[in-house]
């Protein structure tokens, strides 16, 4: 896997994989950018939501889940001082459908965060991650 960053303008960047999809980043103005993108580190958090809801989507489809929504917020708190990495981070999982069970809910996300999510596995090496559910059947 590769992916090229090529500088475009004082602290905007495009990102583009291999198969040719782009991502574009960029910094606050406080900091010189003029927030075209998200910062390389929101980033990481989308990444760290999209990794798991995929797991978690897979994990439910299989178990039959009458899944018709289902989000995950991610929040990050970075140390004070350089660098600034993720300390702490905590997802929060909501769902709605139809007859869900809070059981397949905590096994899915369980085994996201445990075992299959690349990016969790990276991450729990400096931050703290925890995580809670809201299910709201109907």
């Amino acid at each position: 896997m590769q992916v090229k960053v090529n500088w475009k303008d004082k602290f905007l960047f495009q990102a583009e994989t291999e198969s040719g999809k782009q991502v574009w980043m960029d910094t606050k103005p406080e900091a010189g950018g003029e927030d075209i993108g998200p910062s390389p580190m929101e980033l990481l958090l989308m990444a760290l939501g999209g990794c798991s809801a995929m797991d978690v989507v897979l994990i439910l489809k299989k178990k039959k889940a009458e899944l018709n929504h289902f989000a995950i917020e991610v929040e990050g708190e970075r140390a004070s001082q350089h660098p600034k990495y993720y300390t702490k981070i905590n997802l929060n999982y909501i769902f709605e459908g139809k007859n869900l069970k809070e059981e397949d809910i905590r096994q899915a996300i369980e085994l996201s965060m445990e075992k299959y999510c690349s990016v969790s596995t990276m991450l729990k090496e400096k931050a703290e991650i925890s995580y809670r559910w809201n299910v709201i059947n109907k």
